[in-house]
């Protein structure tokens, strides 16, 4: 069929995940790739123990906190 798209349509945003505890254990790299797979609308930071953070959430921001061997620590969420 001309014009048809085989691509998936982008879930709307009510639908969108805004949580990874699947990522928890692993490296950092596959968790960041699995991240951006299901929400490339946001910006990915990757932060090592001891980071201080400001306080305040963004919608369009996902944090994943590492421990000292570069897996993650906690579940990423949206914020």
């Amino acid at each position: 069929m001309e014009g048809s798209s085989l691509r998936k349509a982008a879930p709307e945003p009510h639908q969108q995940k805004t949580s990874w505890p699947e990522v928890v254990g692993m490296a950092a790299t596959p968790a960041v790739t699995k991240i951006m797979q299901d929400r490339p609308d946001v910006a990915v930071e990757v932060l090592p123990p001891g980071t201080h953070l400001l306080p305040g959430a963004n919608p369009k921001r996902v944090r994943v906190f590492i421990n000292g061997l570069g897996a993650v620590a906690k579940t990423p969420r949206v914020g």
